[in-house]
């Protein structure tokens, strides 16, 4: 059994997030090109029961008991996963029995599944619900998010408008920009589409921070991003918000490092100064690295200029492999 609950975190979106891990390693709907945690080994859309939500639920509570404890604040309890989380057949009960805890619900998905019904029904428990939306046009959206064989791109895009009808929380979209990519006329379409979905909190117009899956992937030039910043926010009457820049390193120590340290790196490469920092609070010095290191549980990547540490996973051989 993978980590099923980590942090609390510093998310850009959503404040202080405790993170839910409600799907094994790389079960997916998509294999994104950007994706931080390599090539997608089970292609999935059809839902299955991974874990029984009791067990979530303990496991959520011990974290979140154990940051509470040390005076940590969790603005959300966040579903961000190994894969996407909708592909879990017991989504809405999990949703439902954390409601227990009392802290708002987030779930971020790729929105690839959202045209099923019963996705719908389980999201609806849901306080935020991010989707993706990295592309409306049929070439472009193969192009970067790769999605399953079964996947239909105007299927997605209705089930992301009925949703929007009926779900009574908050909506935020999310759209990757990465280089070597000619948008045209994209992100006046994306926009377009955005504007038509009822409430749309806000849409963040992001380029890849952490190391990516394929080696030649590169966030989008300023140029670009600012484009997009501009067209979003005409047609969205200013309701949008750069993710372009480091989340910061405010990182929860639960006081065992090493658990800390590859729980919150399974999903969640950390920059070399966040690591600085997590170690100081638990009195921990590099030594700890070097042995995670050395033992085969912790790699070190570069991306843009800096140094992130990463759990080892058999999904970024890859990865490591382009690091070298």
């Amino acid at each position: 059994m993978g980590t099923l609950a980590f942090g609390p975190i510093p998310s850009r979106r959503l404040g202080k997030s405790l993170g839910i891990n409600n799907i094994p390693v790389k079960y997916c709907s998509y294999s994104c090109v950007y994706c931080q945690l390599g090539k997608t080994t089970n292609y999935e859309t059809e839902r299955q029961a991974f874990y029984d939500p009791e067990t979530i639920y303990m496991e959520v509570k011990r974290k979140v008991d154990e940051a509470l404890q040390r005076g940590w604040g969790i603005d959300y309890l966040t579903f961000v996963s190994d894969g996407e989380p909708t592909l879990e057949l017991n989504l809405g009960e999990e949703i439902s029995i954390l409601r227990r805890i009392g802290i708002p619900i987030a779930v971020l998905t790729n929105a690839s599944l959202v045209w099923q019904d019963d996705v719908r029904e389980d999201l609806m428990g849901a306080d935020l619900v991010s989707l993706k939306l990295d592309a409306v046009s049929q070439d472009l959206w193969r192009r970067i998010d790769r999605p399953h064989k079964k996947l239909g791109l105007k299927a997605i895009l209705d089930g992301m408008l009925k949703f929007a009808e009926d779900f009574k929380g908050t909506i935020i979209s999310e759209t990757m920009l990465i280089d070597g990519v000619y948008y045209g006329n994209e992100f006046e379409k994306i926009a377009d589409f955005l504007a038509s979905l009822k409430r749309l909190g806000k849409a963040y117009v992001a380029v890849p921070t952490r190391p990516p899956t394929e080696k030649w992937v590169k966030p989008a030039s300023e140029e670009i991003v600012n484009a997009a910043f501009q067209v979003f926010s005409e047609k969205l009457d200013g309701n949008v918000e750069c993710l372009t820049g480091y989340e910061g390193n405010a990182f929860a120590s639960t006081g065992k490092i090493e658990d800390d340290l590859l729980s919150i790196t399974a999903v969640h490469p950390m920059r070399r100064e966040a690591v600085k920092e997590l170690l100081a609070k638990a009195s921990a010095d590099w030594r700890v690295i070097d042995k995670l290191v050395l033992e085969g549980k912790l790699m070190e990547l570069e991306y843009e200029g800096n140094k992130y540490y990463m759990r080892r996973l058999p999904t970024r051989a890859v990865a490591e492999a382009n690091a070298l």
